[in-house]
């Protein structure tokens, strides 16, 4: 008998690009053991450098949609992960939530400069989102 899926939801701010770059990489790496969601308080559309740099370590988030907070209401989770401090202000408590997790990471979305330059940052936000989601999902 195959043991159920644990819920994970990460949040963010505009659900774009690191609430996004979550979700793709657990569904990716383990998604044999989690149902994965993103959301935002203040939802906009999935960035186009996020969707670059997740394509660069062979994860397809192209068909991703940024969605509202609301959409999950009622709903239980075993894992609410804020990702963004913004969102950890707004969202200090998320009805049906088994655990709470906060990681706060620079948002790729403010960096300016030449196309590379872009993408080099959402790299290393990238870079940085896996390497935690790999620690902390890691056997549990």
């Amino acid at each position: 008998m195959s043991e159920e899926k644990k819920k994970v939801l990460f949040l963010c701010t505009h659900n774009s690009a690191r609430s996004q770059m979550a979700e793709g990489i657990l569904r990716s790496s383990h998604g044999n053991k989690y149902e994965v969601f993103s959301a935002g308080t203040e939802p906009s559309r999935v960035n186009p450098y996020a969707v670059r740099a997740m394509a660069e370590i062979g994860v397809d988030i192209s068909d991703h949609a940024s969605k509202h907070i609301e959409k999950f209401d009622g709903q239980d989770f075993d894992a609410v992960v804020t990702v963004c401090d913004l969102a950890k202000d707004e969202c200090p408590t998320f009805p049906g939530a088994k655990k709470y997790l906060h990681k706060g990471f620079t948002d790729p979305s403010g960096f300016r400069g030449k196309d590379e330059e872009i993408l080099a940052g959402f790299r290393k936000v990238r870079d940085e989102i896996k390497s935690w989601v790999d620690s902390e999902f890691n056997g549990t």
